[in-house]
């Protein structure tokens, strides 16, 4: 849990807040009207942070690239069309002729 503390409280204690985070491993959210402003955290939690947000880019990307190869059209699909008479196409409900 974060110990929360006001901007203007925080101005004149920032030393103080910088070593409860550093040596004491506490996180400290700055408020400004009782809402969340900044947050101030060891650079040991930033690393960890950016750790996961690359970990989870990796993912979306990993997942993105699948799902993007089940949505591509048969290779077949065109000269299956002549084979078995089928006149119909697929067209986007968007696209227009």
């Amino acid at each position: 849990m974060a110990y929360e503390i006001p901007v203007t409280q925080a101005r004149a204690e920032l030393a103080d807040l910088i070593n409860r985070v550093v040596y004491g491993g506490e996180r400290v959210v700055v408020t400004r009207h009782g809402k969340p402003l900044v947050a101030l955290v060891s650079a040991a939690d930033l690393e960890r942070l950016r750790v996961l947000e690359d970990a989870e880019a990796s993912a979306d990307e990993a997942g993105t690239a699948s799902v993007s190869t089940l949505h591509a059209p048969a290779p077949s699909a065109t000269g299956e069309r002549g084979r078995f008479g089928i006149a119909a196409e697929h067209r986007d409900p968007g696209a227009r002729s």
